[in-house]
């Protein structure tokens, strides 16, 4: 499809996304109409923890479905995203080698020619870290000082702004004046943490403006190996991380729901078969079973190279792959969960009573136990995101993860891997990848506590 000069690309994991974002949204306007169902939410964000991680969370998402936008420009052949344009000086800035965070010199001593035309050993001035800086030596923190403020100023006034509007919206929702809603915020006596959004937004917010104002004359978290900004790699792998938390999750569900469903309901010889089936998976090593998967993949993509016309195309093949495998090798433990729990269901009377008045199988486990098992679904799915998340990294560490080409957190150790051991040592990609991932999984598992703690009716009964 071409719009001007502009040629959108359709990846495999670009399509499966937003479709799953559909699905999201046709599922958040079911719920809102559904009493049922939006109480238990209304829990999750009455909790704090869990209104502070959901917003981290969906930091994170806008990152990613940015991300997802792929297309060419003009009679570029590249593929670039939508977030690629949005920070296109963090893209095309890169360096020699290596250089730490704020540098404006290279990491490591070369051959320089003086004007006098002698040579000497010593570090080179950054091509683009620093810049703009006639003595780096004396102007270097000074700058950066600078910037940090002007960057706090603009958080701040963006900040006050959103706050005010968010206060005149909330107190011409409930018909109060500005004044008392703003004490009701402020004290906690709104039903939804609204006092948590304003600070978690606010923190949100001076962290862009932050980047915004120093990554345009800095590398803030240093180069790599070929010189290409690390901030940008560590910003890129956050949709590496997204697709596999989530369309794992999608390849994943329709096994564990049917099979469990299937062998607590019915029972018997299928029971029995599903029980084989499922004991044997987990009997194979899932690593091997991973490892072996991707080395067939990477044998029919050298076989078939006229398959995949670019290396882009190529390194989503596999990063869709490796999702397929994980949920097909991730789906026993929620199947064995399912199969209990609807074992249990169909011993109640009016299962026994539908089933007893002829109401056909496919009838009672789609209006009885499937609806009953859904917050057990709900909780793992929430539950098993940061696994899959730190098991890409685990996999991509040990070789059989994403393709190398491909930005992700667990590239970024596995090259840090020999970066650790230079003299002197590089640092700062390690730490970045793990500051990034660590955020990612402590806001996931943050809001899948607040998520089980409301849906899981074992609590319920005890509040």
């Amino acid at each position: 499809m071409t719009m001007g000069t502009i040629q959108f690309a359709f990846l495999w994991t670009d399509i499966l996304i937003f479709i799953l974002v559909a699905a999201i949204a046709v599922f958040v306007i079911y719920t809102i109409k559904h009493k049922h169902l939006r109480d238990p939410w209304k829990r999750v964000f009455q909790r704090r923890l869990g209104m502070a991680a959901f917003l981290v969370l969906m930091a994170y998402v806008c990152v990613g479905l940015l991300d997802s936008v792929h297309y060419k420009k003009g009679d570029n052949p590249e593929i670039i995203s939508l977030f690629d344009d949005l920070v296109g000086g963090l893209r095309t800035r890169e360096e020699k080698s290596y250089s730490a965070p704020f540098a404006t010199h290279l990491f490591a001593k070369e051959m320089m020619e003086r004007a006098d035309g002698s040579r000497v050993r010593g570090y080179p001035r950054l091509q683009y870290g620093g810049a703009h800086l006639q003595d780096p030596h004396k102007d270097k923190w000074a700058d950066i000082t600078q910037r940090v403020l002007q960057a706090v100023l603009l958080a701040l006034i963006a900040w006050l702004l959103f706050s005010a509007l968010m206060i005149l919206w909330l107190a011409r929702r409930k018909q109060q004046t500005w004044r008392s809603m703003l004490s009701s915020v402020w004290h906690g006596k709104e039903s939804l943490p609204w006092k948590v959004v304003l600070v978690t937004l606010g923190l949100l917010i001076l962290f862009m403006a932050l980047l915004l104002q120093l990554s345009t004359h800095y590398h803030v978290l240093g180069t790599d190996k070929v010189g290409q900004d690390v901030l940008y790699q560590s910003l890129k792998s956050i949709r590496t991380g997204l697709v596999i938390g989530t369309l794992t999750t999608l390849f994943m569900l329709p096994f564990a729901i049917a099979l469990g469903i299937m062998a607590g309901y019915f029972r018997g010889w299928v029971d029995d078969v599903i029980q084989y089936l499922y004991t044997t998976l987990n009997s194979i090593p899932g690593v091997l079973l991973i490892a072996a998967a991707v080395l067939m993949l990477q044998v029919y993509m050298s076989n078939h190279p006229d398959q995949f016309g670019d290396v882009i195309s190529r390194a989503d093949a596999r990063l869709l792959f490796l999702c397929l495998i994980l949920g097909v090798t991730s789906w026993t433990g929620l199947c064995r969960l399912l199969r209990g729990e609807a074992m249990k269901i169909s011993q109640v009377e009016y299962i026994q009573a539908a089933n007893a008045f002829g109401v056909g199988h496919l009838r009672v486990i789609s209006r009885h136990i499937l609806p009953n098992v859904m917050h057990i679904v709900l909780i793992a799915v929430v539950l098993d995101f940061s696994g899959l998340v730190l098991a890409e990294a685990v996999l991509s560490y040990v070789g059989v993860g994403v393709d190398p080409t491909t930005n992700s957190w667990g590239n970024m150790i596995n090259s840090a891997r020999l970066e650790m051991a230079r003299e002197p040592m590089v640092w700062w990609s390690l730490i970045a990848a793990f500051s990034f991932m660590f955020m990612l999984v402590l806001a996931a598992n943050l809001f899948s506590d607040a998520v089980r703690d409301a849906f899981d009716p074992r609590l319920q009964r005890q509040q």
